[in-house]
């Protein structure tokens, strides 16, 4: 093990490193080893400390979260695989009847409205946003909450048919536009032919997973679009 010692670091550069932190950015701190001399700079996906006689890089970075908007069994076991995965998580939802049964370790609970959670949340460049209720009365001011700040992935539970007309309805009733929604994933998952709660949560972590870790998707990777060009091929059959 070598370590590195620094004597009087520059606390103007220490100050600048803990404010990225807290506003959610990733940073990667070069050290000259020579001089003393610190440069900072914001970079989009973490990398590798690396060293040499002369420098010294590391990248720091908050942790990353997942806001699950619904308490129910899918939750759960999406909620499992997201700490397992390394995700801080956190549960919202106001209604006591899914609210009074969470019991899970390690994962935080909140009762507030989920749009008001949203705001306070203030997602990230490593905040994924998932609403998982099917209600649009908790879905839909949230989902528009998330699609606004930089999470890196926004995304609600749903058949196709539900995810047009929830994007119909943000549109028609909140000023929303095609392009605008471009970032709001739905159906959410990429295909693995699931139907129980733990399969589909394997799918859906499977989403995240591969556009955290930036991996180019296939365009039928996805359950909509693997369920779209099945039914083209039936219509065409037919």
């Amino acid at each position: 093990m070598e370590l590195v010692l620094e004597y009087d670091p520059d606390a103007q550069k220490l100050e600048e490193l803990v404010s990225n932190l807290e506003q959610g950015y990733l940073v990667r701190r070069r050290l000259d080893l020579l001089t003393g001399a610190v440069d900072i700079a914001c970079i989009n996906s973490p990398e590798s400390t690396s060293a040499n006689d002369t420098r010294l890089i590391n990248s720091f970075g908050p942790e990353y979260r997942m806001l699950l908007i619904g308490a129910g069994q899918l939750t759960q076991c999406l909620a499992v695989i997201a700490v397992q995965s390394g995700f801080a998580v956190t549960v919202c939802d106001p209604r006591s009847e899914y609210a009074d049964g969470w019991d899970m370790p390690g994962v935080a609970i909140t009762r507030e409205m989920p749009d008001d959670v949203v705001s306070a949340f203030q997602p990230d460049l490593r905040t994924c946003v998932i609403a998982l209720t099917h209600d649009p009365k908790l879905d839909d001011l949230a989902l528009l909450e998330a699609i606004a700040s930089p999470a890196f992935y926004v995304g609600a539970i749903g058949s196709r048919r539900n995810s047009a007309l929830r994007k119909s309805r943000l549109i028609e009733h909140f000023g929303q536009s095609e392009d605008t929604l471009k970032r709001l994933r739905g159906p959410i998952g990429l295909y693995v032919g699931s139907k129980t709660p733990p399969e589909i949560a394997v799918s859906v972590m499977a989403e995240v997973l591969a556009i955290k870790n930036d991996v180019a998707l296939p365009p039928q990777a996805t359950v909509g679009q693997w369920k779209s060009s099945k039914t083209s091929e039936f219509t065409s059959v037919e």
